[in-house]
C-alpha cells in the first residue's frame, strides 16, 4: 500500500485533455500523487520524514573531500558509450526520486515530489517540485524531463535502451506533470522504479550538442555541485552550489557535506597507496588483501589513518576472468569448464590474499538470491511457467573437479575435459585436429595491471602446464575501454554488481540482444533463449518470493553455461580513511554512503 500524499494537490487529468494531447486510447486518469513507493510494501519513512536514519542532520557542511581516480577523462557526458567521463561526474546530475541505503528498494520525492502508478501498472506519473532548478537557475520542466529520456533512449549507452524498452510513450499533460505509458503486453514491475532514478539535465542547454561527442564543455546540472576546475589526466575538482534547491530537502539533509570534492588521478595503485600515506587525499576503498594487511603491520606510523571495515547485505556479484564466447576456442563448454577448474584459488586465498576472501559460487553469493544446489518448490514452480520440466531444470551439482584434491589431480581431470572438447597435447602444445595450438590474450588495463598480474601470472603458469599459451595484454584506460565496447579480446577481468532488487539489468548482462549492441555488458558474449526467458519472467514477478525464485533459475543456468571463472569475495568492505574524516555509525543494508560523510 502507498502513503497517502499531503503534497502536492491531487491532479484530475480528464479525458478530453488527453485527446488534445494526442493520446487515444487511454481512459480518463485521476493521479493520486504520493511523496513516496516501496517495490516490497509500504516505504520506511513516512510522509513529512525530516531525515533519512542514517544520516548526521548535524555534520558541519565544510572542508575538501579528497580522492582518488585511475586514468583520465575527455568528456563531461557520463551518458554517451563515447568517451570517459571523470570520477565524480554524477554530482552534477540529480534524478527524478532518491532510493535510501536501509531499503531494499524505496523511492522518494526529488525532482519529483510526487510519483502515481497507473491501475494495472500500465505506466507512471511523476509531478516535477514546482520549486525545481537547473543550476543556472532556469526551472525543470516535463519537457526536460521528457527530453533526457528520449536522449538516454535514442542516443545513450545500451543500459538505458534495455531499461526503457517497455516504454511505449512519454507525454506532459502540464508544465509539471510527466506520464510514462508502458507497453500494453508489459508486466515490468521494475519499471516505475527505474523511471524514477532517470537523470535529469536541460533541454535548453543540450538540445544544440552533439550528444555522442566527446565534449568537455561544462555542462548545466541539475545536482549539488558544480565544476570548479580541472585538468584531464591530473585533477577535477567539485564545488558545492550555493544555489543548489534542494539542500534542505529531507532526502538530502545530512548529505553533501563538504564544501569540495577532489579526484586526483593517478597510473598506478602503488603510487596512489604511497600518496595516500603521505596524506594527499582521505579515503581509499581497500580492495588488495595484499596492501590492507601491510597497512595493519605498519598502523603505527600512521596514527592519523583509520582502517575501518563495512558489513553489507548485498549480492557479492560475481567477479572472474570472462571467456568471450565470440571467440571459437571457448566455444565448447568442456574447454571452459576445465579452465574453471584448473584455478587455484585455496592456493592463492592463502598465499596472496591471507586468507581474507571467499570462493564466488554464485552470480548472487553473499545473499538469498544465490541458487541452492537443489531448485526450492517455489523455483520449481516458476521453471514451470517457462514450460520446463523438472527434470530438465539444469543441475549445478555436477562437478568433475569435487574429487580433485591436488593440482596434479586437477590438472590430469581438466586434461580430460579439454580432450572430450578436442584438443590433445602434442608436444608439450595442446592442439586440436587441425594442428592448431590452443593460445589466447588475457586484456588487462594499465591502471590496474600491477594488481592483477599476481594473480593472472600463477593462473598462466598452470594453464601453461596443459599446453595451453596464455599471455598478459596490457593496454591503456581508453584503449582498454574502445576493446571492452567492442568485445576485443579473449579473456577479460571483469565484475558484475548486483542489487537486492535485480531486474531489467540482467538484459544488459546477459541479453541475446546485449551480445549485440557495442558497450553492452554482455562481456561473455551468452546467447540463449531459455536465458531470455527467464530474465524476462524475473522482470515481471509480482512478489519478493517469486522474484527470488527467478534470480535463483537465473543463478542456476548461468553456472551451468560456465561463461567465467570465478574469483572471489569479501562479506565487508575496506576503508582506509583520514582521521578528520568523520562517518554516520549505522550499518547500512547497502553499505556506506559517502555523500553522508563530513570532516571534522
Amino acid at each position: 500500500m502507498m502513503l497517502k500524499s499531503v503534497a502536492p494537490k491531487i491532479k484530475e487529468i480528464v479525458f478530453l485533455c488527453l485527446l488534445l494531447m494526442g493520446i487515444s486510447g487511454y481512459a480518463a486518469e485521476t493521479y493520486v500523487f504520493q511523496p513516496a513507493v516501496s517495490m516490497y510494501g509500504s516505504p520506511k519513512y513516512a510522509a513529512g520524514f525530516k531525515a533519512f536514519d542514517y544520516v548526521n542532520v548535524h555534520a558541519p557542511k565544510t572542508g575538501t573531500f579528497r580522492q582518488s581516480a585511475f586514468g583520465s577523462f575527455d568528456t563531461f557526458n557520463p551518458f554517451s558509450v563515447n568517451g570517459i567521463p571523470p570520477a565524480g561526474i554524477g554530482l552534477l546530475f540529480d534524478t527524478l526520486m532518491k532510493s535510501s541505503a536501509d531499503e531494499p528498494f524505496s523511492l522518494y520525492g526529488l525532482i519529483a515530489d510526487g510519483i502515481f502508478v497507473l491501475p494495472e501498472k500500465k505506466g507512471v506519473a511523476f509531478h516535477i517540485n514546482p520549486k525545481a532548478r537547473f543550476q543556472d537557475g532556469s526551472p525543470i520542466l516535463a519537457e526536460d524531463v521528457i527530453f533526457s529520456f528520449e536522449m538516454l533512449k535514442e542516443k545513450g549507452v545500451p543500459t538505458y535502451r534495455y531499461y526503457y524498452q517497455d516504454v511505449e510513450s512519454v507525454t506532459a499533460p502540464d508544465s509539471q506533470t510527466v506520464v510514462f505509458h508502458f507497453r500494453a503486453d508489459s508486466q515490468n514491475r521494475e519499471l516505475p522504479f527505474i523511471l524514477g532514478e532517470l537523470p535529469i539535465f536541460s533541454k535548453k542547454d543540450w538540445q544544440s550538442k552533439d550528444f555522442d561527442k566527446t565534449d568537455l564543455t561544462v555542462p548545466v546540472g541539475s545536482g549539488p555541485y558544480l565544476i570548479d576546475s580541472f585538468q584531464p589526466g591530473r585533477q577535477i575538482v567539485y564545488r558545492r552550489n550555493p544555489d543548489y534547491w534542494a539542500l534542505d530537502l529531507n532526502v538530502n539533509r545530512g548529505f553533501y557535506n563538504f564544501e569540495k570534492i577532489s579526484y586526483e588521478y593517478f597510473r598506478d595503485t602503488t603510487v596512489a597507496m604511497e600518496a595516500f600515506k603521505s596524506g594527499l587525499f582521505d579515503v581509499r576503498q581497500e580492495n588488495e588483501a595484499k596492501k590492507w594487511m601491510q597497512f595493519q603491520k605498519e598502523a603505527d606510523k600512521f596514527p592519523h589513518i583509520k582502517a575501518v571495515s563495512f558489513t553489507h547485505r548485498l549480492p557479492s556479484g560475481m567477479q572472474g576472468f570472462v571467456f568471450n564466447l565470440r571467440r571459437k576456442i571457448f566455444q565448447n563448454i568442456f574447454v571452459r569448464e576445465a579452465l574453471i577448474g584448473v584455478f587455484d584459488f585455496r592456493w592463492m586465498n592463502q598465499n596472496l590474499f591471507y586468507g581474507l576472501y571467499h570462493r564466488t559460487e554464485s552470480f548472487f553469493d553473499n545473499s538469498d538470491l544465490k541458487a541452492p544446489l537443489i531448485p526450492t518448490d517455489a523455483e520449481k514452480k516458476f521453471w514451470q511457467k517457462l514450460g520446463v520440466a523438472e527434470q530438465d531444470i539444469p543441475d549445478i551439482r555436477k562437478n568433475p573437479f569435487a574429487h580433485a584434491r591436488t593440482v596434479r589431480q586437477k590438472l590430469r581431470t581438466a586434461l580430460n575435459l579439454l580432450n572430450a572438447g578436442g584438443w590433445y597435447v602434442q608436444n608439450g602444445v595442446l592442439k586440436n585436429k587441425h594442428g592448431q595450438p590452443f593460445t589466447f590474450e588475457i586484456l588487462l588495463e594499465s591502471g590496474s595491471s600491477g594488481v592483477w598480474e599476481r594473480v593472472v601470472l600463477p593462473y598462466i603458469g598452470l594453464l601453461k602446464r596443459l599446453g595451453i599459451q596464455a599471455r598478459v595484454r596490457t593496454v591503456d584506460t581508453i584503449q582498454y575501454k574502445n576493446r571492452l565496447d567492442n568485445f576485443d579480446y579473449d579473456m577479460i577481468v571483469s565484475v558484475w554488481g548486483q542489487s537486492l532488487s535485480p531486474g531489467n539489468e540482467q538484459r544488459y548482462f546477459w541479453g541475446k540482444q546485449a551480445a549485440l549492441t557495442e558497450g553492452s555488458m554482455n562481456y561473455s558474449g551468452i546467447q540463449n533463449n531459455l536465458i531470455d526467458s527467464v530474465i524476462e519472467a524475473l522482470i515481471q514477478a509480482q512478489s519478493r518470493e517469486e522474484l527470488t525464485a527467478g534470480v535463483q533459475a537465473l543463478d542456476r543456468i548461468l553456472l551451468s553455461r560456465k561463461i567465467v571463472v570465478p574469483h572471489w569475495y569479501a562479506p565487508e568492505l575496506r576503508f582506509l580513511i583520514q582521521d578528520k574524516i568523520r562517518f554516520p555509525q549505522k550499518t547500512l543494508l547497502k553499505g556506506p554512503d559517502l555523500s553522508t560523510w563530513w570532516k571534522e
